[in-house]
């Protein structure tokens, strides 16, 4: 009996060592876009450890066309990516076969802005105004949801494609307002020109309160591979609880991890800070996601003629591998 126990005993010493002897597996995350405090989670994973700790060598990689983030998850090239809940939607409607398995940011950022100089603090005070946007239907639809929260339409402003110049647009007057920006970073590159800043909230005008970015992978990884991504979610979830306790020292590795970066501290320090707190939902683990916010998103989507009645919000989404 006892040379039977050691029997044991030497096989399961065997398998643990073979375990830890393992070659990690390798793992692509693309970005949403270029480095910054946004990101500072899943490089805090990197750094302290956590990915190895679940025998994954992850690679970060900014994305060479944001367009084609979602081409890349789905052929393989990269494993998980970065994306936004409402365009993640809109994808799904167009036959993109790619769910989110974790919330990141808990909270839209998306706004409309105007120089606190103007006044404009409501939606209301923005009729007869010009307001710009990046000509995307999704922002337009946020865009007259809140002005009509407030009493007013769209037919009450004057709104003008800037592109993606529309910080440039404001400071320069060429517009009242602007919207699809982010008050976690437009903002405060605008503030550090001297200029302050009024922020309209889209979720306290009648806009549900959405998860700006979650992260995402295709359906056939969720499906094929669900320990890896079960172990990839662990290790990024606490990677954003480590950036959220200390941020500051998550923009230093940031920094750090990112050397040929033209990363702008200034603005990323002081993003980072108001970022922190949305990386975590009250009563809720890091990453969570919850069935009736994707629900409300759906359902303000399809009366704004931004999805079709096919879409169902539950295909959307898988919240399992959040613990």
């Amino acid at each position: 009996m006892k040379k039977f126990a050691l029997l044991l005993a030497v096989i399961a010493s065997l398998v643990i060592v073979a375990c830890s002897e393992r070659e990690p597996e390798d793992i692509v995350i693309t970005l949403d876009w270029f480095q910054n405090a946004n990101h500072a989670g899943v490089y805090e994973a990197v750094d302290k450890g956590y990915f190895e700790d679940e025998g994954l060598n992850v690679e970060i990689v900014p994305p060479a066309d944001p367009a084609a983030i979602l081409g890349l998850v789905v052929s393989g090239d990269s494993d998980f990516a970065f994306y936004y809940q409402p365009d993640l939607l809109q994808a799904r409607q167009e036959g993109i076969p790619v769910v989110a398995v974790a919330g990141i940011v808990q909270r839209p950022l998306n706004s409309i802005m105007t120089l606190a100089s103007s006044g404009i603090d409501r939606p209301s005070q923005l009729a007869g105004k010009k307001v710009g946007t990046p000509g995307l239907p999704w922002n337009e639809a946020m865009l007259s949801t809140m002005l009509e929260a407030d009493g007013v339409s769209r037919d009450d402003v004057e709104v003008i494609d800037v592109g993606w110049t529309a910080s440039q647009a404001l400071m320069a007057g060429t517009v009242d307002a602007i919207i699809g920006v982010y008050w976690t970073y437009e903002s405060i590159i605008i503030e550090n020109e001297g200029l302050a800043t009024n922020v309209l909230m889209p979720d306290e005008w009648d806009v549900p309160s959405y998860y700006e970015l979650v992260l995402v992978a295709s359906e056939e990884t969720v499906k094929d591979r669900p320990e890896m991504v079960e172990n990839f979610v662990k290790a990024f979830n606490k990677g954003h609880a480590q950036a959220a306790d200390d941020p500051q020292g998550a923009i230093d590795t940031l920094i750090r991890l990112n050397p040929d970066a033209e990363i702008d501290e200034a603005v990323d320090r002081a993003g980072v800070e108001l970022l922190a707190p949305l990386w975590k939902s009250e009563g809720a683990p890091v990453g969570s996601l919850s069935s009736d916010r994707w629900e409300d998103l759906v359902n303000w989507m399809k009366s704004r003629s931004l999805l079709d009645s096919s879409q169902k919000a539950t295909d959307a989404f898988d919240a399992s591998f959040v613990n």
